[in-house]
């Protein structure tokens, strides 16, 4: 008996160009605005792109005409982002670049998302990690749902589309438990780092990224004004920031017979026990 894997998805994963966790982070600038010279792909958002490819593979892949398409917004660098992300095996890429762009917070960039998604049209899910490894605002997803008019199912850790009704069925972790929560088709998903285990790009996958297309849209071809978004087009904006000041010193106890009683002391005065 052959498998029901129903109606073939479009799913569209938005990705993120950040800053290497592995190197300290640097406001520069009048408006205080991150230094991404030393950037790569959001490490939470490989779980969204994992998700999604996992959705299209469950329903035979893009053999049955499932596609899982890549999407961005940043300068020219940020590109690299959607490429990690077809060498993961997403099929297309888009990139929303422009100057103008620069400096939007939470808002602006849903703003900018949201026209660029409703402009392509056509996709059953949106994909996003549970925030992303620079401003961990975990804003865009609920905000993006609400400007596309979709249910938004968020921080989930584990999910599945049944291929007869379309409805996705998830679970939520939290403090207090756990949630078993439902939507139908078109949704919004953004998914934790407990969601699954993403896959490295092989070889293979590395050579078949050359060929897939990368569509680049500018803010005049997204028919959006320059004030919308940017800095002039942001709720909020940093008014300062200052360097994190350094460590200090530890303290040193010194075995000499009494070490337990000076640690039992250290802790008593800092108020830990």
């Amino acid at each position: 008996m052959s498998q029901n894997t129903g109606t073939p998805l479009n799913i569209l994963v938005l990705v993120k160009h950040v800053p290497d966790v592995q190197f300290d982070r640097h406001l520069s600038g009048p408006g205080q605005r991150l230094d991404r010279k030393d950037s790569v792909l959001s490490e939470l958002d490989e779980y969204a792109i994992e998700a999604a490819l996992a959705l299209a593979e469950a329903r035979g892949g893009d053999k049955a005409g499932n596609t899982v398409t890549a999407m961005t917004m940043g300068p020219e660098a940020a590109a690299n982002a959607v490429k990690k992300s077809l060498q993961m095996g997403a099929a297309a890429g888009v990139h929303i670049c422009d100057p103008a762009l620069a400096g939007s917070d939470a808002g602006a960039t849903s703003l900018a998302l949201a026209t660029a998604i409703k402009q392509l049209g056509g996709f059953d899910v949106v994909l996003t990690g549970m925030a992303s490894t620079d401003a961990e605002t975990s804003l865009v997803p609920a905000q993006l749902a609400e400007r596309l008019g979709v249910a938004q199912l968020t921080n989930l850790s584990k999910l599945e589309i049944d291929p007869g009704t379309n409805t996705v069925t998830a679970l939520r972790v939290g403090e207090d438990g756990a949630q078993s929560v439902e939507a139908t088709l078109p949704v919004l998903i953004s998914v934790t780092d407990q969601a699954n285990e993403p896959r490295y790009p092989n070889f293979r996958g590395i050579l078949a990224a050359k060929k897939k297309k990368i569509t680049t849209l500018t803010l005049a071809q997204l028919g959006l004004a320059e004030e919308a978004v940017g800095a002039a087009g942001s709720a909020t904006r940093v008014l300062s920031a200052a360097p994190r000041p350094p460590r200090a010193a530890g303290q040193v106890i010194t075995d000499s017979g009494q070490a337990g009683i000076a640690l039992v002391d250290f802790l008593a005065d800092a108020k830990l026990i």
